[in-house]
């Protein structure tokens, strides 16, 4: 308010101050005589005032025409100069009105307008590293995919947008299916951009699938540094990427390395059910009994697998049943209510052939929830006790019919796998296998008709005969067929896991 004020006062006070000059050279009376090629002008103080600014506006406009005949003979010589800056702005309004028509449309589903509009663009423009892009963008929406691979080798070349060149000729591979130089390009990017998430997660998929388990820790360990994965998924991930390095050691017989790779993997995820079984089995074989008990004691009180209880009868193969039997209370003793502890106590009291203590050990596990294991071993011990073989019979029907209960299952896909892996085989994802019971729609039962003759000891019936007809009287050398030999229990149940 007050600077408004201000102002006002201003310019009426120079409206004064000139109208007050004006009076004054008005009242002087005093004349100018101006003398030229014998001319004699006289003039007045204000029309003298009148002629000078008149003057100095003609002067001012001589100036500027001079300037014009200076910029168009410059112009004409192809140097910049105010004209063609008028005509470069006119250019530049063009392109970018064809840059925005040409984003509009490939976000309305019209690559081909896109295309032309971005073309447009890039002769108006000649700004790649804005138009390019587009280009490539419209040019793959349109189907030209060699327009496309050609706009983003175009990119390449600036530093600017060198990473979104190698990224869409990087998705170009991935559509082709070419993973070999995909790999090769996400590194680059990767190289490019250290922190970009997309690329981290590509990158480390591509390593996984082609088996680079060192490659995909290093990634996984950017991953770490740019905040992008916490710390404890980190760490287990780690562990199963040490865990399959285990296994390419393995693979390539170098058991010495196999172990370090595998206690590794145990440490860094003492959860990990196959590193925790890899690790004990590296420890029995340096005859180290104690840390293998160890882990396998750990990886059971996390949760009880078969997996661990086979690793864990392997640190002493010689034993007696009986002496498993006592050895194995290690483990039993933890999670005494489990399902996986209850028929791990009752398979090894049937191979100590006790059979009423392995009844009482299956308790209500049977009646409670029935699976395909659970059952068998029932039979089993049904026919240690001299079961009718009816019974036997009816409990190895319900078996088969039963479902299989805890297997490792994909998360994401709920996928079922025999063993497991660290990455899914049907939607490929990482790290997402679990031990639990699959839903009941994809809990397909795989049938235990193997095990029917395996208990009753009998053969299988063989194939139908035309009969045929019996003697008039005996043979004196006809001898009885014998007896089929009854199959050890241990073995029944070994077919039965």
């Amino acid at each position: 308010m007050l600077w408004s004020l201000t102002k006002v006062i201003f310019f009426v006070a120079i409206i004064a101050a000139l109208a007050l000059g004006a009076g004054m050279l008005s009242e002087t009376g005093a004349a100018m005589r101006v003398t030229a090629a014998g001319w004699e002008f006289t003039i007045g103080p204000v029309q003298a005032v009148v002629l000078a600014v008149l003057l100095i506006v003609a002067v001012w406009l001589a100036l500027k025409l001079l300037g014009l005949i200076n910029a168009t003979v410059r112009f004409l010589n192809g140097d910049e100069t105010a004209i063609s800056r008028y005509f470069d702005r006119n250019r530049e309004r063009k392109g970018y009105r064809a840059l925005s028509e040409g984003m509009m449309a490939l976000a309305s589903g019209e690559p081909k307008v896109a295309l032309a509009r971005a073309q447009a663009a890039e002769r108006l423009l000649g700004k790649p590293e804005l138009t390019t892009l587009l280009v490539a963008q419209a040019a793959e929406a349109a189907g030209d995919r060699k327009r496309a691979t050609e706009a983003y080798k175009v990119l390449l070349s600036d530093d600017s947008t060198r990473f979104v060149g190698v990224r869409g000729l990087l998705q170009q591979k991935l559509a082709d299916g070419d993973r070999e130089v995909a790999l090769k390009l996400a590194e680059k990017a990767f190289e490019l951009r250290p922190r970009h998430p997309e690329t981290q997660d590509l990158l480390l998929k591509l390593q996984s699938d082609a088996g680079d388990w060192s490659g995909a820790r290093a990634t996984l360990g950017a991953k770490l540094k740019a905040g992008t994965l916490p710390k404890d998924v980190y760490r287990r991930r780690d562990a199963v990427l040490a865990l399959q390095q285990a296994h390419v050691v393995i693979d390539e017989s170098a058991s010495i390395e196999a172990r370090e790779a595998a206690i590794e993997a145990n440490r860094l995820s003492p959860d990990l059910i196959p590193a925790a079984a890899m690790a004990a089995r590296g420890y029995a074989a340096k005859g180290d009994k104690k840390n293998a008990t160890r882990v396998l004691k750990k990886a059971w009180g996390v949760m009880p697998h078969p997996d661990l209880a086979a690793a864990f009868a392997e640190i002493e193969p010689d034993e007696t049943p009986t002496q498993r039997l006592k050895r194995f209370r290690t483990l039993t003793a933890l999670h005494v209510d489990s399902d996986e502890t209850r028929m791990l106590e009752s398979e090894l009291l049937v191979a100590a052939e006790d059979f009423p203590a392995a009844r009482r050990a299956m308790g209500d596990l049977v009646a409670r929830h029935p699976t395909q294991r659970s059952l068998a071993i029932l039979a089993a011990i049904a026919r240690g006790e001299g079961a009718d073989d009816a019974v036997v019979r009816d409990l190895v029907a319900k078996a088969i019919a039963a479902p299989r209960g805890p297997q490792w299952c994909c998360d994401k896909c709920q996928a079922i796998h025999a063993a497991w892996h660290p990455i899914c085989d049907n939607c490929g994802s990482f790290d997402t296998l679990s031990w639990r019971e699959p839903p009941a729609s994809t809990d397909t039962p795989t049938g235990l008709a193997e095990l029917l003759p395996l208990i009753e000891a009998r053969p299988a019936p063989p194939p139908s005969e035309p009969p045929t007809p019996e003697p008039l009287t005996p043979e004196p050398d006809l001898e009885p067929e014998p007896e089929p030999e009854p199959i050890p229990l241990d073995e029944i149940v070994r077919r039965a896991n």
